[in-house]
Parts: structure tokens; sequence; C-alpha cells
């Protein structure tokens, strides 16, 4: 399993997977393709995949708004689930809050 930044590239595999996950509450304008990119351009090195076998098997996307940190849309497929994909994904999108620096 693999642990990467996010691209726009993933958007489609990225989207199927929330999909798939009961409950996911998608809103049509922030989560599409066009907000997603807006989203990840703003926070370039907080969002992550896990990829095996170039299949994106979980997401986390991770951001600010300047004061305070949000964590969104963290999902693993299921037949992936148990395995801590989750905790490394969210260990991999805090790990960049304690190598930002403040201004």
């Amino acid at each position: 399993m693999n642990i990467r930044i996010m691209t726009i590239e993933d958007y489609d595999q990225v989207y199927a997977l929330w999909q798939s996950c009961k409950g996911m509450g998608l809103n049509p304008a922030d989560d599409s393709k066009e907000g997603i990119e807006k989203y990840l351009k703003r926070n370039p090195a907080t969002c992550y995949v896990a990829e095996e076998d170039g299949r994106i098997a979980g997401v986390i996307l991770a951001g600010h708004d300047g004061r305070r940190g949000f964590l969104h849309h963290t999902a693993v497929s299921e037949l992936h689930r148990h395995k801590g994909i989750a905790a490394k994904l969210v260990d991999a999108a805090l790990s960049i809050s304690y190598q930002v620096k403040s201004p």
C-alpha cells in the first residue's frame, strides 16, 4: 500500500470510492471535479490517497481556512478496511501540520 499526495488525476477513482461509501455526504459544487481541483490547489500538501496495484483504496482531504484545520471525506474502500489504512491517511495528513511554520 502506497500513501501519496492526491492529484486531480485521481478524482474519478476518488469520487467513485466516495460514492461507494454508505452515508458519505457529497456536495455537487464543492465535490465536483472543479471544486476538488480548487481545494487541492489551496491545500497542495495535505490531501492523500492510499493506492494499491494502481487503484485508489483510500483517501483523505485535509486543509485549513487560515485559522482552523479540517479533515474531510476520509474513506477506505470496503475491500481494504480493517488494515489500518485510515490511520495511515490521518497520520500523513496531520504530519504536515508539524512541518508548516507560522508566518
